[in-house]
């Protein structure tokens, strides 16, 4: 899950070196932090939170149980 959401942000935003995710699991929910650029944080959230919600969408659909997904965008 991890590198999907690497290959997700690393496709939308223009700093793609400063694309970076950490992934923190328990028992109940997955935790992905994503820090980008400042620059590229309004490409990653996309108009109204379409992108990031679609990147939320994906990421669940790779889980074969139904942990809850948290996505944080941090710079």
């Amino acid at each position: 899950m991890k590198e999907l959401v690497e290959f997700l942000a690393k496709s939308i935003v223009d700093n793609k070196d400063d694309v970076k995710v950490t992934v923190n699991e328990s028992v109940n929910e997955i935790n992905i932090d994503l820090y980008v650029n400042p620059d590229d944080i309004g490409r990653v959230i996309g108009k109204g939170g379409k992108v990031v919600k679609a990147i939320r969408l994906i990421a669940g659909a790779t889980l074969k149980d139904s942990r809850r997904i948290n996505l944080e965008i941090k710079e």
